[in-house]
């Protein structure tokens, strides 16, 4: 058998093992975050949020079409179309690793033998396998995400290059070329990281071209690849847009044409230009001219695909961020307006003195008939700056994080150096090489590490060297052990793969300068460029899936390393035959071993479960206001997709500011009626009333919010004030507010039952808790005040308390959602979570909610552990409630399906908080021996966390994670005080010893 043919096969070999484990171990229906946006607006053919993937959303379609017409399904289907991209990109990395080993142990015209093959097939295997079951990689190749497609195309775009290069000097060798400018066109409809291939790719086309470079020409062609990558990325993605617009101004406001004119015009200029450009190059045999020419309109071929958002915005889906139905919505959809700007080489600090406001540039909008000037854009000028800002956003959460882990006072202003420290040791270690040791090295748990704690950490496995970074390693707690994200792989694929970098470095330099240049652009780079802030929702280590694909094929040239260096005595075949099958015991087999449960989904189902239960939990024709990506994506998908509910209005809190949404809102969707918003467009239309501030005018009284609306929505120049610059703006006169309620009316509407009709208030009281007021929050006014209580209003439990307004003491938990309600507010209550609406939220827990089989799954990803406490702490209110009211044989019955539903394991210290609730309900309904069980079971958790942390302190000698040590303490201390108060001694003198006795090892650590 050839070598070609054994290539092809051993490729495949690839494929299938990867994409039988994708699938093996795939979440069976929608995942959390953006996963439910994903999967709906591919099923309908919607827009998704900036930046858009249009190309991901054609793809899926497809996929969801193997549902053949059970909806159920389409999750599934469309999951397994990241799951077999993850495979081809498998595939491709198989295939390239195989022709860089082939290239670099085979000289040319030399026969290719045996043993050679041995070891290229090998390092083929170890390199793609090791990637294969990679941490950040195999997640996102179970899910419904953009970056497996995203790396798929990373992997042909190398691969293709490659392909290009061993055939350059054949003829038509160059249609390699035009392939690659094609796929990285296509990649942009994916994810514009594909994008950051492009320096190593010029590198790969330059070495080929000139095999006797210096240093001076190589450093040229560095920057003249960073400038086509910045070409590519600015100027065809973002300027050619951008003229098309200006174009198309001049056509339509200059001229007096029709909208479009201008575009179809440049369209046409810029297609004759290239079509010229091409004739003239053949014409004069100008071959790099040609290139060019010809990879533009490839790029401009595969950037094409955006015309889908386009067309179907024209449509106006339920889903249609951006409505980009326009040159100038489109603008500034591609241009990731919505996110802001962030300072990168040069700016503000985020304690740097504003001293003015300068204009940056100017908003444009369709209007009926010309385009319109929507307000400006603007920026604040800075009296201080620095180069590499890094410690920038000026959100309190973020002040008090740079201060905190900086160790900065209130006055330090940071310096380019302290900016520097923080690069280097937050954005770089933690948020980056953190997750490259997760990959390679292991990983401690699956907590969130981005506050540089002790969660989320890698380890080794390797104890004596991970005491050192983490302390005494002797007695891991539950915490770690239990968690199935323990995963430990003793530096092997790390070593592995720096063995396989420094033999690479040796035999050729310049492919491994090329596959560095790819490491370094695809990780470290992009640390620089994103500039991220701290506390971000989740962990990003999926943006760096690239350099994890970089140094995977220095796992595989690790073969060759270990041939070279440790089996050099053996003969050749034997050599690579043992380097082979160790570095596949060292890599890819220990981390599918460790990685395959804290990968498997295949169990759970709780996103799926969840959404569906926001909707079931809703009165019929409710209104439910949500804001995050986890209260809002997955029940877009189970309206779009699998139409549960499709009367409720799910209207997104964090959308709502934007005039498009609101305009969705005005109409109907699905079976659900327009919102009753009275706004008229031209009110709220981008640049007018974006953002209205409060000005306190010393009222006392609570008014009326349709005279708050009034003021708001007034034209005259006397409910206005006049800024600095002469310009008029409406303004929140006071934050007290009121809505007069109608008895009668909330009776007849089913809002209150009759059996409460004596708690209903005479109106809601409220104070406003923002000191300014968006187009948002003028809906919302809007809604509430013309709702009429005809329609119920809910607000999902799960979002920040900002959001409800001030309403707080009218929100009343049924268990996910909060229902607003017109009652009398009870002044006993001081807590939130302590007003409950127990009928509602009784049936919701007994007969209504799923729990996405959270007992018994294989493994919980952190946003499902969280949720575990969230279930934990519904059951806590409402049994809490029932005991209260003295309804004991429903408090049972609760007290029952929280052992069937919740699980017994531990996920969080927030679970072990909600557990010590409910002991004390099992202790009020005198069933002594579960309470018993359950307080010995938290005190045995609690003691050996406390006991791993004690070893830690020892070790290190200063106190271990304080914070979690108070914790653990303060309630091992209240478990001991539990089991007194209700008379179970013999328990509580063991709490109190185990107590003690920790204290006294902490004593010699702790201050206060």
């Amino acid at each position: 058998m050839n070598y070609s043919r054994i290539n092809t096969i051993g490729g495949w070999l690839c494929f299938i093992v990867a994409a039988l484990t994708y699938i093996l171990t795939l979440d069976q229906s929608v995942s959390f975050w953006d996963c439910g946006e994903f999967i709906s607006s591919a099923f309908r053919m919607e827009v998704v949020h900036q930046p858009g993937a249009p190309i991901v959303s054609m793809i899926q379609r497809l996929f969801s079409a193997l549902a053949f017409g059970d909806k159920t399904k389409v999750a599934y289907f469309v999951n397994i179309s990241s799951a077999l991209a993850s495979a081809g990109t498998i595939l491709f990395l198989f295939w390239t690793i195989t022709a860089l080993a082939k290239k670099t142990v085979l000289k040319k015209g030399e026969e290719i033998t045996n043993q050679k093959i041995i070891g290229i097939m090998g390092s083929g295997f170890v390199g793609a396998l090791a990637y294969a079951f990679s941490d950040s990689f195999w997640f996102s190749a179970v899910e419904a995400e953009v970056y497996a497609m995203s790396s798929l195309c990373s992997a042909i775009v190398f691969w293709g290059i490659l392909k290009w290069e061993s055939q350059a000097d054949e003829p038509k060798s160059d249609r390699w070329l035009l392939f690659v400018a094609y796929m990285m066109g296509i990649s942009i409809g994916v994810h514009i990281l594909n994008l950051l291939t492009i320096p190593a790719l010029i590198f790969v086309y330059y070495f080929k071209k000139d095999p006797s470079p210096n240093w001076q020409s190589i450093l040229k062609v560095f920057f003249v690849s960073i400038a086509i990558l910045a070409t590519v990325q600015f100027g065809i993605i973002q300027y050619v847009i951008s003229f098309a617009a200006n174009f198309d101004y001049f056509f339509v406001n200059t001229m007096g044409l029709g909208f479009g004119t201008g575009i179809l015009f440049f369209a046409v200029l810029v297609i004759g230009s290239l079509v010229y450009g091409i004739r003239y190059s053949i014409l004069k045999n100008k071959r790099i001219l040609n290139l060019a020419m010809l990879f533009t309109v490839l790029l401009l071929f595969g950037y094409s695909s955006f015309a889908l958002l386009i067309i179907r915005a024209q449509a106006k889906p339920n889903l249609n961020n951006y409505n980009v139905d326009n040159v100038y919505s489109f603008l500034r959809y591609v241009g990731r307006d919505q996110y802001g700007d962030k300072p990168l080489f040069y700016g503000e600090n985020y304690n740097s003195e504003k001293t003015d406001i300068k204009e940056t540039g100017k908003i444009i909008r369709k209007g009926d008939k010309k385009y319109e000037l929507a307000g400006t854009k603007s920026a604040y000028v800075f009296a201080d700056k620095t180069l590499l800002p890094r410690m920038y956003s000026d959100k309190t959460e973020h002040i008090n994080f740079y201060k905190s882990y900086m160790g900065f006072n209130d006055e330090h202003k940071p310096t380019l150096l302290d900016n520097l420290k923080y690069m280097l040791s937050f954005q770089t270690w933690q948020m980056y090489i953190r997750y490259f040791m997760w990959n390679f090295v292991g990983r401690q748990d699956n907590e969130d590490g981005q506050f540089g704690g002790k969660d989320g950490n890698w380890l080794s496995g390797v104890k004596p060297l991970d005491a050192i970074r983490l302390g005494n390693q002797k007695n891991l707690p539950p915490s770690i052990v239990e968690n199935k994200a323990y995963n430990r792989f003793f530096f092997l694929p790390l070593i592995i793969g720096l063995i396989g970098a420094v033999w690479h470095f040796k035999r050729n330099q310049k492919d491994a300068g090329i596959i560095g240049l790819l490491f370094v652009f695809t990780g470290l780079a992009i640390v620089v460029y994103l500039n991220s802030v701290p506390i971000e929702p989740r962990e990003r280590d999926y943006a760096y899936v690239g350099s994890f694909y970089a140094f995977a094929i220095w796992i595989g040239l690790g073969v060759f390393g270990l041939k070279d260096f440790i089996f050099k005595k053996l003969t050749p075949v034997r050599a690579n035959i043992f380097a082979s099958i160790i570095a596949l015991l060292g890599a890819p087999m220990i981390m599918a071993n460790q990685g395959w449960d804290d990968h498997d989904r295949s169990d759970s189902h709780l996103a799926r479960d969840m959404s569906v239960n926001y909707l079931k939990s809703c009165a019929p024709n409710a209104i439910l206001f949500t804001y995050g990506d986890n209260d809002t994506y997955p029940v877009w998908y189970a309206q779009e997709v699998e139409n549960i509910r499709p009367d409720v209005r799910v209207v997104n809190l964090s959308l709502f500011t934007a005039d498009w949404y609101i305009d969705g809102m005005r109409k109907k969707q699905n079976e659900s009626a327009p919102l009753p918003i009275t706004l008229k467009h031209e009110q709220y239309v981008e640049g007018t009333r974006d953002i209205m501030y409060y000005q306190d005018y010393k009222i006392a009284q609570h008014i009326e919010l349709q005279e708050i609306l009034d003021v708001l929505l007034s034209d005259h120049d006397e409910d206005k004030v006049t800024m600095t610059d002469g310009s008029k703006y409406n303004v929140l006169p006071t934050k007290n507010l009121k809505l007069a309620v109608s008895p009668q009316q909330v009776l007849d509407t089913g809002t209150v039952p009759k059996e409460d009709a004596g708690k209903i208030a005479s109106s809601m009281e409220w104070t406003y808790n923002s000191n300014f007021v968006t187009k948002g929050t003028l809906a919302l006014f809007d809604i509430l005040t013309h709702n009429n209580w005809e329609r119920p209003i809910y607000f999902s439990g799960a979002m920040p308390n900002e959001q409800y307004i001030g309403l707080n003491k009218y929100l009343y938990s049924e268990g996910l959602n909060k229902r607003l309600l017109p009652l009398t507010p009870d002044t006993a209550i001081t807590q939130d979570f302590d007003r409950v609406n127990l009928k509602p939220m009784y049936n919701n827990l007994m007969n209504v909610y799923g729990f996405g089989n959270i007992k018994n799954a294989n493994h919980l990803d952190r946003q499902s552990a969280d949720d575990v406490t969230m279930f934990s702490n519904m059951f806590n209110g409402l049994l809490t409630g029932l005991i209260n009211e003295g309804k004991i044989t429903e408090s049972k019955k609760v007290a029952n399906k929280y052992f069937e539903v919740i699980p017994a394991k531990f996920h969080s210290m927030r679970q072990v908080m909600s557990t010590y609730y409910f002991t004390e309900s099992l202790y009020r309904l005198n069933d002594l021996n579960r309470a018993n069980a359950m307080i010995k079971k938290t005190a045995d958790y609690l003691g050996k966390e406390l006991t791993h942390l004690a070893d830690v302190s020892e070790s290190k000698n200063q106190l271990a994670s304080e914070q979690d040590v108070r914790f653990y303490l303060g309630y091992l201390g209240q478990m001991a005080k539990l089991t007194e108060v209700f008379k179970q001694a013999e328990l509580s003198k063991s709490l109190e010893k185990q107590y003690n006795d920790l204290i006294a090892r902490f004593t010699p650590f702790a201050a206060g």
